[in-house]
């Protein structure tokens, strides 16, 4: 066999020839232009000129009969005016006329320089007609070369991805088996309901016959729905890594250009190469770009590409034409404003929930972010769970890779608790700012403030337990205090007013303690507030307006007016501030109850700048309520115990074998009759364990 020949690289057009001919261009120019004046004469006057003796040379084209002369400065100063010629600036003046011949014009010139008006010289020459030509039709070529140029980058065969003519084309990229995501379900921590259904849907594009056969039809499309950072994407790159099919991965916003029609071209694009590949996965990230609801914001009657895109969309989805074998997957944190043609059956048949991982969640998804991290044995990774409530998983891998990074900057071996702790707090709070300036006397308004979150959170029952305090400055807070908050499908109303209480605790602490309020409860007093108000026109737990709500679920709100009246506003206003008085001076009271106590933490917290949990119990002494998710923790582990207690069940196709394999001994043997061994019992199957304690029978 011949080695084959390496193939000639194809030359290509680009910008830099056409740089290159303009150059050229510009540069023959300057270079033909002799820095002459010219003006065309009749032969007469030509004539005159000569006999007059202002021509210094003469140059005849014999074969285009006309004749070129040189003129002094005084002449040239006659014919053409100050702006054309200057004598002295080395300008060449010319005049051109017509002659009857070479012949004629001859003896003209004889003639001349007999009488002596004429001594000049005399050239017989053939013009070209290059300089003309290129002077002519230079200009239209340059045209013509500069819009084959553009054409071709436009086109997208310049060597570039795309231009004007393939704007229309799909931006998605594709991902076959071998490609480079290496995502799978092991990697996806906790949501362990949507993966069953993400699984599901692999499973359908993978054996479609199981579900086909008695009747089913495959789901045409998931919407993944949750917060972000929770792992929809995760989701959707474990099911390209787990499918043995294309997958196709774009955003919503690539759809949408300045071009009008370009949107729904990419749409009709994208589902043309799905077809072709079937059975295949489209995902669609952020697709409230193009799913918003229609006619929400109208556009004075003007085109709306993103209207034109939606409705392609929803026609590729679910129309006249066939998609057998593509699943569309999608994921959005907006769904309240999508478009609800988009959310009916038949285009997404399914809507799974990503929502923020819980306590068992979490421990799982640290579990997986820590497998590539060096720890020693004093991290907890229950404690870690505890200590992130409402992190997303994102949050939690950055608790991990910032753990890691403080580890490495102190110049530790492997990566300890307290790296942890610190990851979180800076997570949460900010860098700390020792450098910060404070006087003696806001630090200890800073430390009264703090001890007085921390006295009434201990008092209160539904309050969370405290971690630590400090009143070292971090981010733009001055103090903070970190509790773990309980682990709640549902918040009671008490639960809601004992948080209101002690986050009213530093500002009632100041008032109490020094005589005197500061602006340092401006983010308690935020947050009380919008609690306060939640509780009024949300919860519908107000005395004087119970059982209402004035929240639109569906996202679009009540424009520019609102659902109630002025009067009714004047009500709402009066009940959100009678709950924040109320809890106000309920927190006055239990400090004032426990000022002793409250005196002896903020004087250990001026001190040592940290308090933890143990500081406050031998202040206070123990907290008589036990944590909720506490509770539910010791249930779990009784659960595990109880089944890890329970005898194994014998299995019935094992007996059958050993019975069967069993030679024949002289051993006695079991006598029982068929009666007596229905009379046996085993005891029951218990059920799998999930994590959750079974829910009482009504």
């Amino acid at each position: 066999m011949q080695p084959s020949k390496p193939k000639k690289p194809a030359i290509r057009f680009s910008m830099y020839w056409m740089y290159a001919i303009i150059i050229i261009f510009l540069a023959g120019a300057l270079y033909l232009d002799d820095n002459s004046l010219t003006k065309e004469v009749s032969y007469s006057k030509f004539e005159s000129y000569v006999g007059s003796g202002g021509v210094t040379k003469i140059i005849v084209f014999s074969n285009k009969a006309q004749a070129e002369a040189f003129l002094n400065d005084s002449l040239a100063s006659k014919i053409f005016n100050e702006n054309q010629f200057k004598p002295g600036t080395g300008t060449n003046a010319k005049i051109l006329t017509d002659i009857p011949s070479a012949d004629k014009l001859q003896d003209k010139i004889d003639q001349w320089q007999a009488e002596g008006v004429f001594k000049g010289e005399v050239k017989f020459e053939k013009s070209s007609d290059i300089s003309g030509l290129l002077w002519t039709f230079g200009p239209v070529l340059l045209l013509i070369v500069f819009w084959f140029v553009m054409m071709r980058r436009m086109s997208g065969k310049d060597g570039g991805s795309g231009g004007v003519f393939n704007v229309g084309k799909s931006k998605a990229k594709i991902f076959d088996k071998d490609g480079p995501i290496q995502v799978t379900f092991k990697d996806v921590a906790g949501l362990s309901e949507a993966k069953t259904e993400i699984e599901e849907i692999v499973e359908f594009l993978k054996n479609p016959q199981r579900y086909t056969n008695l009747g089913g039809k495959i789901p045409k499309g998931a919407l993944l729905v949750g917060p972000p950072g929770t792992g929809k994407m995760l989701l959707a790159k474990a099911v390209a890594g787990e499918a043995n099919v294309p997958f196709f991965s774009m955003s919503g916003s690539d759809f949408v250009e300045m071009f009008v029609g370009v949107g729904a071209s990419r749409v009709r694009d994208l589902f043309r190469q799905a077809k072709e590949k079937a059975p295949c996965i489209v995902f669609i990230d952020e697709i409230d770009a193009v799913g918003r609801a229609r006619g929400r914001n109208p556009n004075m009657g003007a085109n709306d590409e993103r209207e034109n895109t939606l409705n392609q969309l929803l026609t590729e989805m679910d129309g006249f034409g066939t998609n057998s074998g593509v699943i569309i997957l999608a994921a959005t944190n907006r769904a309240d404003i999508l478009d609800k043609a988009l959310l009916r059956a038949g285009r997404f048949d399914r809507q799974i929930y990503v929502d923020l991982p819980d306590l068992n969640d979490r421990v799982a998804i640290f579990n997986v972010h820590l497998q590539k991290i060096k720890t020693d044995e004093t991290v907890d990774v229950d404690l870690l769970a505890r200590q992130t409530p409402g992190f997303s998983g994102a949050d939690i891998a950055n608790v991990c890779n910032e753990a890691a990074l403080i580890a490495a900057r102190h110049n530790k071996p492997s990566v300890g608790r307290q790296d942890f702790i610190d990851a979180v707090d800076r997570i949460i709070g900010g860098l700390e700012k020792r450098s910060k300036i404070t006087t003696d006397e806001e630090k200890r308004a800073i430390a009264i403030h703090e001890a007085g979150h921390a006295c009434i959170s201990w008092h209160l029952r539904y309050a969370n337990p405290l971690i630590k305090v400090t009143i070292v400055p971090r981010g733009k807070a001055l103090g903070a205090a970190w509790y773990l908050p309980e682990e709640r499908q549902i918040t009671p109303s008490q639960a809601l007013l004992d948080e209101m209480c002690a986050t009213l605790g530093g500002r009632a602490a100041e008032e109490l303690f020094l005589g005197r309020i500061s602006t340092g409860a401006a983010n308690d007093l935020e947050r009380v507030t919008k609690q306060a108000y939640a509780m009024v026109v949300y919860y519908g737990m107000s005395e004087k307006l119970p059982n209402i709500c004035y929240y639109d679920s569906t996202g679009q709100d009540y424009g520019f007016s609102k659902p109630y009246s002025n009067e009714r506003a004047k009500m709402i206003d009066e009940e959100v501030s009678r709950i924040i008085n109320e809890q106000y001076e309920r927190a006055k009271q239990i400090l004032t109850e426990h000022a002793k106590g409250h005196k002896e933490l903020a004087d250990v917290l001026i001190k040592r700048e940290v308090i933890f949990t143990e500081d406050v119990e031998k202040i206070f002494g123990k907290r008589p309520w036990v944590s909720r998710t506490d509770e539910i923790l010791s249930v779990q582990e009784a659960r595990k115990k109880e089944v890890a207690a329970l005898p194994p069940i014998p299995s019935t196709e094992n007996d059958e074998k050993a019975d069967d394999a069993t030679p024949a001994t002289d051993e006695p043997t079991d006598s029982k009759s068929d009666e007596a061994k229905k009379d046996d019992t085993t005891p029951p199957t218990p059920p799998p364990f999930n994590g959750v304690p079974p829910m009482p029978k009504k």
